[in-house]
């Protein structure tokens, strides 16, 4: 079974190189690393998992997910790298290809670009998105980022981006480009999974959810021309039981993702912590 595991938040308290080291040495496939660059104090905005309720302070305090990963690159060989998720909107797609595609080469072919349009109204267009059409934004910019991976000079006419022709190296390790995974649970998110990119990455999901994605998923990809393996499903977040992991795998699922651990400082602390994950979930 492919395991990954979650860096904790704040997440600047844990170092990501210690945590992804250890993590590679227990056998974990995959660390991965969340994003909100900034978190508004003022909005009506809330998340899906506490619709009526505050917004949990944790979601100010996570580390850029690149400097992260790039940190867990350096001192690891094999464990993939992972972003849960990239606010796509909130980034200029030019730069965020050339971060890829970067990270992509010096980890040798190791990351999983998990993506997402966004939650928070405030947040999105303090940051320049345009909220109401963030998924079609989303998806202009995936395109944009696949014309920078794949051609020597690429260009882009569209309603949100608009460049004459230009050169972007380095070009991704992996080729075409790196997995494009759309998270979160939208109406319409097996469409686009199949449409524009390479993978689901649900959360708030039960195993019979997931069996129920993975046809869904097959058939819209046999419409479209596609290969169903060449879809993958990411359970993310959650808890370290290996009954529900190995019901995942058995719907469809190509990996689970299981919570993040408490951070620490102390590495004493967290090298017991993943120890124990690693028991239930992969001894």
């Amino acid at each position: 079974m492919n395991v990954g595991i979650s860096m904790p938040v704040p997440g600047y308290i844990t170092d990501p190189a210690f945590m992804a080291r250890k993590a590679e040495e227990l056998g974990f496939e995959s660390i991965w690393c969340a994003e909100h660059p900034i978190m508004p104090v003022h909005g009506d905005s809330r998340p899906a998992s506490s619709p009526g309720g505050s917004i949990p302070g944790s979601y100010a305090h996570y580390a850029d997910p690149f400097v992260s990963l790039a940190r867990a690159s350096a001192v690891t060989a094999t464990i993939k790298l992972g972003t849960s998720i990239i606010l796509v909107p909130e980034r200029n797609p030019l730069l965020l290809a050339k971060e890829i595609s970067t990270l992509d080469v010096f980890s040798g072919g190791r990351f999983l670009f998990g993506i997402g349009a966004g939650w928070n109204r405030e947040e999105t267009e303090i940051m320049g998105g345009d909220f109401d059409h963030r998924w079609t934004q989303t998806r202009e910019a995936v395109l944009v980022m696949k014309q920078l991976w794949a051609a020597e000079e690429a260009e882009f006419h569209g309603r949100y981006y608009d460049f004459p022709p230009v050169r972007s190296y380095p070009k991704p390790a992996q080729k075409p480009h790196p997995p494009v995974i759309l998270g979160g649970m939208a109406k319409n998110v097996l469409k686009r999974t199949v449409a524009w990119a390479d993978g689901w990455l649900p959360n708030r999901v039960t195993p019979s959810q997931v069996e129920e994605g993975r046809a869904t998923l097959d058939k819209f990809a046999a419409e479209a021309g596609r290969k169903p393996e060449s879809i993958t499903i990411s359970v993310y977040s959650q808890p370290p039981d290996r009954k529900l992991i190995e019901a995942f795998h058995e719907a469809g699922a190509n990996r689970v993702v299981v919570q993040r651990p408490e951070a620490t400082d102390d590495e004493e602390a967290m090298s017991a912590e993943l120890e124990r994950i690693a028991e239930k979930v992969l001894r």
